[in-house]
């Protein structure tokens, strides 16, 4: 899939999705967080109504006790001693007053039906009662009752709220919420991180390098999979060097069957079929060498690192073209050493040059220095380039741009291959690309 079709897929994908976030720690986050305050919510509903119902409980039974106290109180006392009893026996949440009241409706529902109930149960079904709401105010009820002697009785009934809010309550539940966020984080935090290293050991799995292992301690579970990944990574690693073994045994052994047949064919007689037998020889046996090199381009550790005075290095390398009558040339320079490996570094930039020589006949080495104090070496050409798509594919080993096959035109597509194993052996990176007006930039970074 191409990278255009890779974002046109990205873009579907997340419209397909919606309001869901993309990443897996946005999801996990999403639904453990919204599980528990959802689960937090309901226990602190239940104990609410709970509370509740446990308030309005008492609110009530406290109402019936202390009315039926109070209305046999004032039955029982003289009609001239009531007035002074009136006041002692009312309470915060209802009022005693001698007399009819006022005139009420006798339309309740809800609490105030339960609340005439207590006062009916209260006057214990003794006295005539009559319980009525206070037009204008839902919470207020009067309950007419007539006692022994025929004297009325009014009981101004105003509930109070049977569960207060504590002042300090919105600040816990806000603790709490903050506490539940945090505890979510972390919790995710803990269960990507493996997630995000495995991705990263995996991005720096580099055939050409030999980097550290992903780390295999943490819970049994991430340890197995850092354990699974090394081995996977080892195994990926051997099976590579064993097919590289392979491609420089089958190579070398070649080598000799390869030198009987020129020899027999140069012992023959001079015929346009000898000489078509030994350009077929000579090229086989070029790409014998090739695949020689490139197994050998992969245990580029095994030369020492050592100092060069990189300018020389450089015109030395171009001295030896010109000498050959090649058109090769150092445009720009930068004084100083290096520390490298100077064969392996030799190999990738005539590799380099052989390209360039090979597709323009002319060849430009310019050395300069990088944003972050790299030196970077740069093999520049006038030819016609490699399209953009193929830029990357261009550096796999036998990938050839010219199809023909021929030897002389297309090569045996081993040599920028060749390149980036040697860079990587030697701390360096390769890369290709167009250069402005045409043509190809070759161009080795050493950090």
């Amino acid at each position: 899939m191409t990278s255009t079709g890779k974002i046109d897929a990205a873009k579907n994908e997340a419209d397909r999705q919606g309001w869901w976030p993309g990443t897996l720690r946005s999801r996990l986050f999403i639904i453990l967080f919204a599980g528990l305050a959802i689960a937090y919510s309901l226990s602190f509903s239940i104990l609410f109504i709970e509370r509740y119902m446990s308030a309005k409980a008492v609110m009530l039974g406290t109402l019936e006790s202390d009315l039926a106290t109070s209305i046999a109180v004032i039955d029982r006392l003289p009609e001239d001693e009531r007035p002074q009893w009136i006041d002692r026996l009312s309470r915060g949440n209802y009022r005693l007053v001698l007399g009819p009241g006022l005139a009420g409706i006798p339309d309740m529902s809800g609490r105030a039906a339960e609340i005439a109930e207590r006062i009916e149960e209260a006057a214990g079904h003794r006295f005539p009662l009559k319980v009525e709401a206070i037009p204008g105010d839902d919470k207020r009820l009067q309950g007419h009752v007539v006692l022994s002697d025929g004297s009325q009785l009014t009981i101004d009934v105003t509930p109070r709220g049977v569960m207060p809010i504590a002042s300090w309550l919105p600040y816990v539940f806000a603790i709490q919420m903050a506490l539940l966020i945090l505890c979510t984080w972390l919790a995710v935090r803990q269960a990507i991180r493996p997630l995000a290293d495995l991705a990263a050991a995996a991005d720096a799995v580099d055939p050409g390098k030999e980097g550290a292992p992903m780390s295999e301690t943490g819970p049994a579970e991430v340890a197995r999979a850092g354990r699974a990944f090394n081995a996977m990574r080892d195994r990926i690693a051997h099976h590579l060097e064993e097919r590289v073994q392979i491609l420089a045994a089958i190579s070398h052994d070649l080598q000799t069957p390869i030198t009987r047949m020129r020899l027999r064919a140069e012992m023959a007689d001079d015929t346009p079929e000898k000489d078509k037998l030994v350009g077929d020889l000579s090229e086989i046996e070029r790409l014998v060498q090739d695949g020689i090199a490139y197994a050998r381009s992969s245990h580029g550790n095994a030369e020492k690192l050592s100092r060069i005075d990189l300018s020389s290095f450089i015109d030395s390398i171009a001295y030896d073209y010109q000498d050959t009558g090649k058109a090769v040339r150092v445009i720009d320079l930068v004084k100083g050493t290096v520390a490298t490996k100077p064969h392996a570094l030799r190999r990738i930039l005539t590799n380099f040059i052989d390209n360039a020589i090979k597709f323009s006949g002319a060849a430009e080495i310019c050395v300069t220095e990088g944003d972050q104090g790299q030196t970077v070496i740069s093999v520049l050409d006038r030819g016609p380039g490699i399209p953009e798509n193929m830029l990357e594919a261009a550096m796999q080993p036998f990938f050839r741009l010219e199809q023909s096959r021929n030897r002389e035109t297309g090569g045996t597509g081993l040599g920028l291959a060749i390149a980036q194993q040697l860079s990587a052996a030697i701390g360096g990176s390769v890369r290709l690309y167009n250069r402005d007006g045409g043509g190809l930039v070759a161009e080795l970074t050493l950090d």
